[in-house]
């Protein structure tokens, strides 16, 4: 018998166990503003806040607050709604006229921008909006991000120490519905790899990242706002589950749309099944800026120059390989040495398109052990590698 992790979560999760009727059980609950009482409303079971009552990031008040704000991204129904997050809309439009020349810009280079979870070129995108907004206008920067509601329910669920990025998603007139998807980290993985990764690890991870958009124009209903299914960060397998048919039907039959106005924001818990609605305005270019905020401990105690690791030891790991290696041991030894994981990248230059990631450096080390590259290839393709991290 296979032992739980964690109450209610088994060691090891498996996508043939998928039930499409406890999905729509669990994800069938009512969200009541009663539960909420700082809340100023409740639609279609997300809630509301008017973020022009939040007191000071730093005042007694906020931990009360930031407690409910946890509890509804946590236990209840995993989105809230921050009503008027930018009192000042001008902050907006300053920044999205800048958002429009980048994207401008790229569209006179012949740059296209790949999607995760839609068909690349389709809409627009600018990658790390938060680098080249900041390097372009440090005055705009500044005032769009001394921003106290969105700091206090990015301190709410990850604590100080924080790292913010942002990219701006365009969706364009007649620009499709994402497939309601989860997100990063182990969304952005196929079922096979989401599968090596144990129960505890699917139920923890959603708590290292903490989703916002933010509206940089009005969202009527047909500009396509983000769909959502509450209460759907409670499945614990839902990594794996958003893939099978029958969720992915249930999921694009309930979920919910809300319309935003400019200067709103809308944060998740990032195990929300959701995606970018279809867009079937005549005229509006539906722009929001997307956060993603990730704890700080989502870091490694010490600095290794990995590259120099692969460098040193490829020689002779590409020689033991065919001589007492195992395929098994091979792997221990890369494991131990290169970066297993493919982000942080520069997704300009190391796009998501063909698949949701890009190839690892132990995925390129490996590879060269197998083919028995020549050490000059090794050299040049890691260098190619860490230049396509860099931002500039």
């Amino acid at each position: 018998m296979i032992q739980e992790t964690l109450p209610g979560v088994p060691a090891w999760l498996d996508p043939m166990q998928i039930d499409v009727g406890e999905v729509s059980r669990i994800c069938s609950q009512r969200t009541t503003r009663s539960q909420y009482p700082q809340a100023s409303d409740v639609a279609l079971g997300i809630l509301i806040y008017d973020a022009g009552t939040f007191p000071a990031v730093t005042s007694p008040q906020a931990k009360s607050l930031q407690a409910e704000l946890t509890h509804a991204l946590l236990d209840g129904p995993g989105i809230v709604v921050l009503a008027g997050a930018f009192a000042d809309t001008t902050v907006i439009d300053r920044a999205s006229a800048l958002f429009e020349t980048i994207i401008a810009d790229q569209h006179a280079s012949g740059a296209a921008a790949g999607d995760h979870f839609a068909k690349a070129g389709a809409n627009d995108r600018i990658w790390n909006s938060l680098e080249k907004h900041a390097l372009s206008d440090p005055d705009s920067f500044i005032d769009y991000y001394a921003n106290e509601p969105i700091a206090l329910i990015c301190q709410a669920w990850l604590g100080p120490g924080y790292q913010v990025t942002a990219q701006v998603n365009v969706v364009n007139p007649g620009g499709q519905a994402q497939v309601p998807h989860r997100d990063y980290h182990l969304g952005f993985m196929s079922n096979e790899q989401a599968e090596q990764y144990p129960g505890h690890v699917h139920r923890l991870s959603p708590v290292l990242t903490l989703q916002g958009a933010i509206a940089h124009c009005d969202m009527p209903l047909e500009t396509g706002p983000t769909m959502y299914l509450p209460h759907s960060q409670k499945l614990v397998d839902g990594y794996l589950a958003w893939r099978d048919p029958q969720v992915a039907e249930y999921v694009r039959t309930n979920c919910v749309q809300v319309p935003l106005n400019k200067g709103d924001a809308v944060f998740f818990n990032p195990a929300v099944l959701h995606g970018a609605g279809t867009n079937t305005s005549a005229n509006v270019r539906r722009m929001a800026n997307l956060l993603q905020v990730s704890s700080a401990f989502g870091r490694a105690m010490e600095a290794v120059d990995r590259a120099s690791i692969c460098r040193a030891i490829f020689p002779r790991l590409r020689e033991r390989a065919s001589a007492d290696l195992t395929a098994e041991r091979l792997a221990c030894v890369i494991a131990a040495s290169a970066e297993g994981y493919p982000f942080p990248t520069n997704l300009d230059r190391d796009q998501p398109i063909g698949g949701l990631a890009p190839a690892s450096q132990a995925v390129l080390l490996s590879q060269a052990v197998t083919e028995s590259w020549p050490t000059d290839r090794l050299d040049a393709a890691l260098q190619a590698y860490d230049e396509r991290r860099m931002t500039r």
